[in-house]
């Protein structure tokens, strides 16, 4: 399930991204957009990946 919201996540920031150069020019403020939507995007994956870990290491507490 992660990889398919690291993949949505991935298509939506690439979306935007070409949105945002459809007029031609790229200005500060599609600077900063993008900017901030790799920001985010970088760190849902790496909650999901932290949350993926913990899931691991408590599977791993109850084995022993």
């Amino acid at each position: 399930m992660d990889d398919v919201k690291k993949g949505y996540r991935d298509a939506e920031g690439d979306a935007k991204e070409a949105w945002r150069k459809s007029d031609g020019e790229e200005d500060l403020a599609d600077k900063l957009g993008n900017a901030g939507d790799e920001t985010r995007e970088q760190l849902g994956n790496l909650g999901d990946d932290a949350r993926d870990a913990a899931d691991v290491n408590d599977d791993d507490r109850d084995r022993v």
